[in-house]
């Protein structure tokens, strides 16, 4: 019983800290606080929105580019590699061979 009322007594304070922290991220500002600041309301205003902003655009170096015949080389050994296994796990299904690893380097 006295768990019970324990867990009860806890759940409340929980309950009572969780409605001062809703109640404090909802509250609005006073409307005299308001009425003090009408440049920054007015300045708020004429600025756009920028939710969204413009990704920052990295420079790649020369070096690191890598050429897409290999990249396209790589997919397709890839693809080989994940078809072969497939074959096998259809010839002789076994719990293990579904759980292994495969032998690409690109890892799916």
């Amino acid at each position: 019983m006295e768990m019970l009322l324990m867990g009860a007594c806890l759940s409340l304070f929980g309950l009572a800290v969780t409605c001062l922290a809703f109640g404090a991220a909802t509250r609005t500002e006073e409307p005299s606080a308001v009425e003090a600041k009408p440049a920054v309301a007015k300045a708020a205003a004429a600025s756009p929105a920028r939710f969204f902003v413009s990704p920052a655009i990295i420079p790649m170096a020369e070096h690191a580019q890598v050429p897409i015949e290999a990249l396209l080389l790589q997919i397709e050994s890839h693809v080989r590699l994940e078809q072969a296994a497939a074959e096998s796990f259809l010839q002789t299904p076994t719990p293990a061979l579904l759980h292994c690893k495969t032998i690409s380097p690109l890892v799916n």
